[in-house]
């Protein structure tokens, strides 16, 4: 009677250690099928990276952010003209040069892509907001999203931008990535570049704009269509005046590409203020508005 009852307590802890060692199998299983996943999506990216390599020599036909743009348009039942016409940066006045540099990443040409301290800073104002409101991008960024990314807010877009990013720093100059943004970056509705800009907002070439007007230029750069036709708010003339006097007075950290007037004696230029944001606008990431009228000339691209 008893060996019934003995082989019964014999068979429980094999029972136990066969369920865990099914549990064992079934969470490696899970590990594995958990990184083949991943590694499949991180080969899916590689694999269809861009070649950024051909960016040395050729000009992109067209832009991430101007197809998406016409896509919109499309959608909303609208027209809308693409006005873009490219110039070497020979071309593009070195007060623009600057603002743009000055306004938008003023430690383009020491970091290698990323500014470490801006996505820090990016992080703590998006924690202390409760959502994602500030990238802390730099002109390396921005360019990679301009040219090949939507403008997804999402950590999988971020981190494909990262890979971007990376790969137009290795291969390309800073000069020839800042000629790059400056051709490609949206100014107004259906603007795009520097050229097309200032015959938009100031009927001259790039290469006549004046500082004044480089500041403003540069100034309306995070909201573009939203200052489309120009309206000098507070808000932007203030960052329009310290802009012009930044880059009229010079600045440690923009490495100047042609002679520029050098600072006032004994005096030490004062530091850049973290780019400001106007109520409730995001910073970097475009925003819808209603089509606006303005430029007329036909649109022109190469």
């Amino acid at each position: 009677m008893n060996t019934g009852a003995d082989g019964l307590c014999d068979t429980q802890p094999r029972m136990r250690k066969s369920t865990k060692q099914s549990r064992s199998r079934l969470k490696a299983l899970l590990i594995i099928g958990l990184g083949l996943l991943v590694g499949a999506v991180l080969l899916f990216w590689l694999l269809a990276m861009p070649d950024v390599s051909s960016l040395r020599t050729t000009n992109p036909a067209v832009t991430a952010l101007i197809e998406t743009r016409q896509a919109q348009a499309m959608e909303q039942g609208r027209a809308i003209g693409r006005h873009w016409t490219w110039v070497p940066l020979s071309r593009i006045s070195p007060s623009l040069r600057h603002a743009v540099v000055a306004a938008e990443d003023s430690s383009f040409f020491t970091h290698e892509g990323f500014d470490w301290e801006g996505i820090k800073m990016a992080a703590k104002y998006n924690l202390d907001a409760g959502e994602f409101k500030r990238g802390g991008s730099t002109i390396t960024q921005q360019l990679a999203k301009n040219l090949y990314l939507s403008s997804e807010r999402s950590l999988l877009r971020k981190a494909r931008e990262a890979l971007i990013t990376r790969s137009l720093e290795q291969h390309l100059t800073k000069e020839r990535i800042l000629e790059l943004y400056l051709n490609v970056v949206e100014w107004g509705q259906g603007v795009y570049g520097a050229e097309a800009a200032a015959r938009h907002h100031f009927k001259k070439s790039a290469h006549d704009l004046t500082a004044d007007e480089a500041a403003w230029l540069a100034a309306i750069l995070p909201s573009p269509r939203r200052y489309d036709p120009l309206r000098k708010t507070t808000f932007l003339t203030r960052r329009h005046n310290r802009i012009l006097k930044w880059i009229t007075r010079g600045s440690p950290l923009t490495p100047r590409l042609e002679s520029a007037p050098k600072p006032e004696p004994d005096s030490e230029p004062e530091p850049w203020p973290e780019p400001e944001l106007e109520p409730e606008q995001e910073s970097r990431e475009p925003q819808d508005q209603e089509p606006t009228k303005g430029y007329s000339e036909s649109p022109t691209s190469e």
